[in-house]
């Protein structure tokens, strides 16, 4: 049930962010305590908009910003394991190298970057696969959501999640 109430405040947050001057790719926060652990991410929203989003509108085996305009930003205030993976405290940008069968999720300590064109491998904190899967539900606009112990992507067809947990 929880569940669903966070991908009904994200869908009502999107709805009351677009109106009819509708920003093609608008702003998102999500923010949630995982334990004592308060994790908030940034983006910006595309949509589908009648585009082939996966391999055309965003490529194949390439550094992706995971959203649009400035790179995803996110933040936790404590040290956590993502995906059994320790990310220490602080603010990163998150990108993915989405895959056709499995995605790289990047956590990069440049926290404030415009898209990924300045983008430096070196500079990543954390890298870990995941594996995508077709979602149940057409998704128009790309979406974050933290539900339970997981961080939960969605958008047009496709959906992926990772594991939190408090340190």
């Amino acid at each position: 049930m929880k569940y669903y109430i966070h991908y009904l405040f994200a869908f009502i947050l999107i709805l009351f962010s677009c109106g009819s001057n509708q920003k093609p790719s608008p702003p998102v926060l999500v923010q949630s305590k995982i334990g004592n652990s308060e994790i908030v991410i940034k983006y910006n929203s595309p949509r589908v908009r009648d585009r082939v989003v996966w391999g055309e509108l965003v490529a194949y085996d390439k550094i992706w910003r995971t959203g649009a305009n400035e790179a995803t930003i996110f933040s936790v205030n404590k040290d956590i394991l993502l995906n059994n993976n320790n990310l220490p405290k602080g603010e990163y940008s998150l990108f993915t190298i989405p895959g056709k069968d499995n995605w790289t999720v990047i956590f990069n300590s440049v926290s404030k970057q415009w898209g990924s064109y300045d983008y430096d491998p070196k500079q990543d904190a954390l890298r870990f696969d995941v594996k995508p899967s077709k979602s149940e539900n057409f998704i128009e606009n790309m979406t974050f959501s933290i539900v339970d112990d997981n961080i939960i992507f969605n958008w047009e067809n496709l959906t992926f999640s990772f594991k939190v947990k408090e340190l």
